[in-house]
């Protein structure tokens, strides 16, 4: 199945506690972890990345946010990107046939074309309003979910101002993974808050309410 928590290590709301934070969260059964440092020089990323797929080998798959060429050169798990960056199949090119390629949408004629790709995984939002990018796209709301549940097999990561609170309702609407940023590394004890998370992913899908977790295979 693909994890149900896809956490965010972002360095604005990270810091110098980056390499601290993953560690912690991967312990606490996180097991699909993406960095992203958009501040970041090209050196600070690749040194950062490099340490993170140290830290992380054999406890989570590590995702490097927009660099197909830092998640190749760090063997890195795989690479993240939006629109504004290289396309899927073009990013695949750089990181090879083995590692993860997501890409982000925002509407559904994004999503239409995703899902004609070979992305591994199509993530939509921001599902609510956020904080954790300096300009959002518009806020999609949960029925974007719905409607792109029915348009693909791939798995669905919901992202953008999910908490706690909402948490479940993303899961209910039909994605199978919910990508958290502030809300884990802001916490007081990220590790804690990573397993109140997996806990109402569990329950949700205990009750069918997630959506198809299919990995495509290759």
């Amino acid at each position: 199945m693909f994890p149900a928590l896809y956490a965010i290590v972002d360095t604005e709301w990270a810091g110098e506690g980056i390499l601290g934070i993953a560690d912690a969260l991967a312990n606490a059964g996180v097991t699909l972890i993406q960095y992203r440092g958009k501040q970041a020089t090209s050196r600070e990323a690749y040194a950062t990345c490099r340490k993170l797929v140290e830290r992380l080998r054999g406890r989570a798959r590590f995702i490097v946010n927009d660099r197909a060429d830092i998640a190749a050169l760090c063997d890195a798990g795989g690479v993240h990107v939006g629109q504004d960056d290289l396309g899927v199949e073009d990013a695949r090119l750089i990181c090879g046939a083995d590692r993860w390629v997501g890409v982000s949408t925002h509407n559904l004629a994004q999503f239409g074309a995703a899902a004609e790709t070979s992305a591994d995984y199509i993530a939509v939002g921001p599902i609510f309003a956020t904080v954790s990018k300096t300009n959002p796209d518009p806020v999609t709301g949960l029925d974007f979910i719905r409607k792109a549940r029915g348009l693909t097999a791939k798995p669905i990561v919901a992202i953008g101002g999910i908490r706690i609170e909402n948490a479940e309702s993303v899961y209910r609407a039909g994605a199978d993974s919910i990508a958290v940023i502030r809300d884990l590394t802001a916490a007081d004890d990220p590790a804690a808050r990573a397993v109140e998370y997996l806990k109402i992913a569990k329950r949700a899908q205990s009750q069918g309410q997630a959506g198809a977790s299919g990995m495509r295979s290759r």
